[in-house]
This record gives C-alpha cells, structure tokens and sequence, in this order.
C-alpha cells in the first residue's frame, strides 16, 4: 500500500490511504506513533511508552494492592 507525503502549510504530511485509517482505527485529528525498527517505521495508534508506564504500574498496584483497596474506602 501506498502513502503520500504532501506539504501542508508550513509542514509536511503524510497522507494515509482510507483502508489504512479504518484498519488503525484512527480519525481526523487522532495521533499515531511512529516506532523504528529494523525493517523502517511502524504506525501506530499506541504510544510504545504509555504502555511501559502502565506496565509499571500495573506491578505496582498488584504488590500494593492490600493498601490501595483500604485507601480507596
């Protein structure tokens, strides 16, 4: 599949195709990541290091999870 990089305005863009935006379930608006890897980029809509904090803290909240319920009463 095919992508267009376009100038928009003082910047430029990367035009993805409809089947592209349906697949990622993205819209106008939305931000995608960009992630190397040793075969060029991958487009994401996740963000690679959101998901290491959550994983931190998911560790987190599972050691403490005793003192979390009685803080949360």
């Amino acid at each position: 599949m095919k992508a267009r990089i376009t100038q928009i305005g003082n910047s430029t863009g990367l035009i993805l195709p409809k089947e592209v935006v349906e697949r990622l379930k993205v819209q106008k608006g939305d931000e995608v990541f960009l992630i190397e890897t040793k075969n060029g980029f991958t487009v994401t809509p996740y963000d690679p290091e959101f998901e290491a904090q959550i994983a931190v803290a998911s560790k987190g909240m599972a050691k403490y999870r005793n003192a979390l319920r009685s803080l949360a009463k």
